[in-house]
């Protein structure tokens, strides 16, 4: 296989070293990309801020999953009326429990 843009060609041992070289530095620099953003999501949890996507859970959405559990609706079809996840009927119930 010849690589063009680079010029490798990874049919020679020259060309494979390269190639190998290339995925060695892109491993690195992703390993470095996620140290900084892990870094960077730690330093905002500990100045108060949210990290991830706004709640639509309520206590009235809340109200409605326990009681349609205690009329003995299943858990798919609690999350398919109120528009929920499967994950989130789940949690407010194993809040419950």
């Amino acid at each position: 296989m010849y690589i063009h843009q680079s010029g490798i060609d990874t049919s020679t041992p020259f060309g494979k070293m390269m190639f190998q070289m290339c995925g060695v530095f892109a491993e690195f620099e992703r390993g470095m990309i996620r140290e900084r953003v892990i870094s960077g999501q730690n330093r905002a949890k500990s100045q108060g801020k949210h990290i991830g996507r706004p709640t639509n859970l309520n206590e009235g959405l809340t109200h409605s999953i326990k009681y349609m559990k205690e009329q003995g609706v299943g858990i798919r079809k609690i999350a398919k009326e109120l528009k929920v996840g499967v994950g989130t009927v789940y949690k407010v119930l194993d809040e419950v429990a």
